[in-house]
């Protein structure tokens, strides 16, 4: 099976409502994988407000024309990643990449007649689920509405975000979400990079009565020594790798006891190939994986990992709750936990009738 034709095209999802900062939409490209037998893989980058044109330019102008006339395998992906070095090992070339590595799994799995969670390999039939909000700018009212709203779902697990000018309506905001959940079910937190050392330390000190099951980047996601310092000053644990690119800083953040809870993007380390080899390191370092967003593959993978924790079902900011999907993608979240029934393939059929990204030139 060769390639034909790679195409890359970007568009526009709005949300429903702004996330924290005003962020008022998530950009997808959308990367289709034509080849000689017919058979066309799709597969998807993904981005909040952020370079979506230069992923999708990047696929078409240096990724097709290698791809071109090659198998069509993931198994390519070390070799497409060596082609795009020049502009970098990190950052948009992962992303670019990442459309087309899970285009051709999706392809893979196609050709095999079978899906793609059973193409890597089926570990479970479900995994549990947490229902997640980007909800610090939410009144306080409008916060414990959202909770309320996951538990009524079955979901026995809920993140929120933290990170506050004043420590103090942390505190107020936690512990109402504690009352709203219940002692039994798991109560986990996000800061979203917003902390320096000494306010996290205080903070956390604040908030431990509340139980959280994980703090999620209390720091610059980079700076892991002084993740180190924070470890000393705290019990909670600790969840970090959404942006995290590579099996090496992963690796190295384990090592350095900071990362209880590994949480890669599969876009982000650039696709399902190098999401696999996180979640075997991972693994063998006795740490389980949270997939970080993208819900409908999200929870495929999780399906098929060694070692896995929970997967993060995002209030109203799936593709099929933005409208993005033709069909419904045979991903189920229900009663606190995930299925996948997706047919051939990752089942994730994108809408002909998506907004494209405009071209901002005059």
């Amino acid at each position: 099976m060769r390639v034909t034709e790679v195409v890359a095209r970007a568009f526009r999802l709005p949300l429903h409502r702004a996330w924290d900062g005003g962020v008022d939409r998530n950009d997808v490209v959308v990367v289709r994988v034509a080849t000689d037998t017919g058979l066309v893989g799709t597969g998807f980058s993904w981005t909040p407000l952020i370079g979506a044109r230069a992923v999708a330019a990047l696929v078409n102008d240096d990724l097709g024309p290698v791809l071109a006339g090659g198998a069509a395998h993931p198994s390519r992906w070390d070799e497409l990643r060596w082609h795009l070095r020049e502009a970098g090992t990190s950052g948009l070339t992962l992303m670019a990449l990442a459309g087309v590595d899970i285009a051709l799994w999706d392809l893979s799995a196609r050709a095999a007649g079978v899906s793609l969670v059973d193409l890597v390999g089926r570990r479970r039939d479900s995994v549990e689920s947490y229902g997640s909000g980007v909800n610090l700018d939410y009144s306080l009212p409008d916060l414990v509405e959202q909770v309320r709203g996951w538990v009524g779902a079955g979901h026995r697990a809920a993140k929120m975000k933290v990170g506050s000018a004043e420590i103090s309506r942390d505190v107020e905001r936690v512990g109402a979400v504690r009352e709203s959940l219940g002692p039994e079910r798991l109560l986990m937190v996000d800061a979203n990079q917003r902390w320096d050392v000494p306010r996290a330390a205080r903070a956390l000190r604040a908030l431990e009565p509340f139980d959280p099951y994980f703090v999620e980047e209390p720091l610059p996601a980079e700076d892991l020594e002084s993740h180190a310092r924070l470890r000393e000053r705290t019990g909670i644990a600790f969840a970090i790798g959404e942006n995290l690119r590579t099996a090496a800083e992963f690796e190295r953040a384990v090592d350095l006891g900071v990362c209880d809870v590994a949480q890669p993007n599969v876009v982000r380390v650039g696709g399902v190939t190098p999401f696999l080899r996180i979640a075997e390191s991972m693994a063998r370092r006795g740490v389980p994986v949270a997939p970080h967003l993208l819900p409908e593959l999200s929870g495929q993978l999780a399906l098929c990992l060694p070692r896995v924790a929970m997967v993060e079902d995002i209030d109203r900011a799936s593709f099929a709750a933005l409208g993005a999907l033709a069909r419904p993608s045979g991903v189920e979240f229900d009663r606190g936990t995930v299925r996948a029934d997706t047919g051939l393939g990752h089942g994730l059929v994108f809408a002909d009738t998506l907004t494209p990204v405009a071209d901002p030139s005059p």
